[in-house]
């Protein structure tokens, strides 16, 4: 039974490639869109597109995904609206110009989820102390996932 959840859980990861860049959907890593928004934003944060650096058309994108253009034009919008890039009509969609790579990319979602998170706790009774050590406890385990050797995570 074991074996075949796993076999199921890689059947459902589609590994495409775009270029020299690679963008993996899982049918279970949530909406398609917001893997797309993640790892494009990711790419940016880390340099691996650059500031000006034209970037696939959301047609090519989809295409090289087998997903829907529409998929792809909305996690082009939320980037977009983020101001992580830019589209010029019958040019084509860029990394904006004024985005410098690095974890701030990253910062207003992360204070966002910070926020979400003390508001359900709040809202669920707990206290301060008890917020906080729900963050800690995540982070050790964040922190523990992390040294699990890549062999005993392939075989998950």
């Amino acid at each position: 039974m074991l074996d075949t959840i796993r076999h199921l859980c890689i059947l459902s990861i589609f590994i495409m490639h775009t270029g020299a860049s690679r963008i993996v959907l899982s049918q279970t890593g949530g909406p398609l869109y917001q893997q797309i928004v993640n790892q494009l934003k990711a790419k940016i944060a880390v340099g691996e597109w650059v500031a000006g650096e034209e970037i696939p058309s959301i047609r090519q994108l989809a295409a090289d995904l087998r997903v829907s253009v529409i998929t792809v034009k909305r996690a082009y919008l939320e980037l977009e609206h983020a101001g992580l890039i830019v589209t010029q009509h019958g040019k084509g969609s860029f990394v904006a110009a004024d985005v410098a790579p690095g974890p701030e990319i990253f910062e207003q979602e992360m204070v966002g989820h910070l926020e979400e998170a003390a508001r359900l706790g709040t809202t669920m009774g707990m206290s301060e102390r008890e917020i906080v050590s729900r963050l800690r406890q995540a982070l050790d385990e964040t922190e523990d996932a992390r040294f699990i050797p890549k062999s005993s995570k392939e075989s998950l």
